[in-house]
């Protein structure tokens, strides 16, 4: 196996196309290739062989963490509202755009990109890159469309609150990160969302939501050429590039071991999570805090599922989670108890952690979880949704485009030196936060 990377000049426009990370042998991956438009925007694509339809998406390089915090929401609620409306199509056309065709589209707001993404058959392809281009280039952002949305933003943020297990998390963030957008809620505050007017949400469009911010992948039934025709179509390639003024983002510094407790009488469980700062997205450790993350709270086989659930039968839900961004990334454990029972679960947790953190792995159970690591891998690329994302993780983070067989090496050159190292530095409950929502609190 060996890595290709071929340029061209296209004869139209004067862009740089690059085949990265190219398969030679064609077996395991398609090339990934990329083109970088004169107007700034970054085009990825993958061919998928046998595919019958497209994943289509479009990431805006801005989101919570380049927000202030008395526009806290800002981003979410922008995302909202280009669906509104557009110059061409109202809020029902955009409903009905793709779904009339068997398609689907959707949008989401990320600590750091906003995302715009369609599925669609492979003829459809012009119609998904129509509408989003509209969704990101020519939203109407009016006074009355925002008085309605407002209304819906805050519904969301009620039932985030009448949800324990959504807003523990943003009660963690909040204490692991404090008052840096790390710690902020994606969807802000009702007195910050009450707050928000039309002017800040143009002003966020304007700076944002431009070609040299934004990232388009694509993968499935689709041809990079054929995709860049497409964009030309939609008016992507002609649009301008914007203010490139870099976002101010303070150092972020993750708080020290604590514990807090947020009371709630009218629920039944105490929820807890117990975490702390993890890894960067282009950490080289990532594969070993992967394999050791999946083995204390993966799934069913993980020891914090055997020991917390079946052993001692004290919780139904107990996992590790975790997330990474281009500066940080955070990870932990959550699990629901009854409040009687929650101490003696988060004890026996803590153990688990704490046994991985002194002894690391054995050689036998190393071995099992690089078997279940590169099983996860590769099942999770079969997806072209999937490979879309991996294709724009190559732009968003400066990644290279690694092969499956360069992915599975990766996995099996993990050491046992290694995976004592990062359970060493991540994984001892002794430097982590502590949260707890319920009747009774933990400590």
């Amino acid at each position: 196996m060996a890595n290709a990377v071929v340029t061209a000049a296209d004869a139209a426009g004067g862009m740089a196309v690059v085949a990265i990370g190219a398969d030679v042998s064609g077996a395991t991956s398609p090339t990934l290739k990329r083109t970088d438009l004169p107007n700034g925007l970054t085009v990825l694509s993958e061919s998928v062989p046998g595919a019958r339809s497209v994943a289509f998406g479009a990431w805006v390089r801005a989101a919570t963490l380049h927000e202030q915090a008395d526009e806290m929401g800002v981003s979410h609620l922008l995302e909202h509202m280009v669906f509104k409306g557009t110059r061409r199509r109202t809020a029902q056309d955009i409903a009905l755009s793709l779904e009339t065709l068997g398609g689907s589209l959707d949008a989401y707001t990320e600590r750091e990109h906003t995302s715009f993404q369609a599925r669609v058959l492979d003829e459809h392809l012009p119609e998904a890159a129509a509408v989003i281009g509209e969704l990101i280039f020519e939203p109407l952002l009016r006074e009355q469309d925002l008085a309605l949305e407002r209304k819906v933003i805050l519904e969301e943020i009620s039932m985030v609150e009448d949800t324990p297990d959504d807003i523990i998390f943003d009660v963690h963030n909040r204490a692991l990160w404090g008052d840096h957008p790390h710690g902020y809620a994606i969807l802000g505050t009702r007195a910050t969302v009450k707050a928000l007017d039309v002017p800040q949400l143009r002003a966020l469009h304007g700076r944002a939501y431009h070609p040299g911010r934004l990232v388009v992948a694509a993968s499935g039934r689709v041809e990079h050429g054929q995709l860049l025709d497409v964009l030309q179509g939609a008016g992507w390639t002609g649009r301008p590039c914007g203010d490139m003024t870099p976002f101010a983002i303070d150092p972020v510094e993750a708080a020290g071991p604590h514990a807090e407790h947020v009371k709630r009488k009218d629920i039944a469980q105490t929820h807890v999570v117990l975490g702390g700062q993890g890894i960067a997205h282009g950490d080289p450790r990532r594969f070993t805090f992967a394999l050791l993350d999946m083995l204390l709270g993966g799934g069913m086989s993980s020891r914090l599922f055997q020991r917390v659930r079946e052993e001692l039968g004290l919780a139904y839900s107990v996992q590790t989670f975790s997330s990474a961004y281009l500066d940080t990334g955070t990870h932990g454990v959550y699990l629901a108890s009854a409040p009687e029972s929650a101490q003696e679960a988060l004890d026996a947790v803590r153990d688990v952690m704490r046994e991985v953190a002194t002894n690391g792995l054995s050689e036998a159970e190393l071995a099992a979880g690089k078997r279940q690591l590169r099983g996860q891998l590769v099942l999770s690329m079969e997806g072209i949704s999937s490979r879309m994302y991996r294709a724009a993780t190559t732009a968003l983070y400066g990644e290279p485009f690694r092969t499956v067989d360069e992915l599975m090496a990766l996995v099996d050159a993990i050491d046992e030196a290694q995976v004592r190292d990062v359970a060493r530095e991540f994984f001892d409950p002794d430097r982590h936060v502590l949260v707890s929502l319920g009747p009774k609190s933990v400590r």
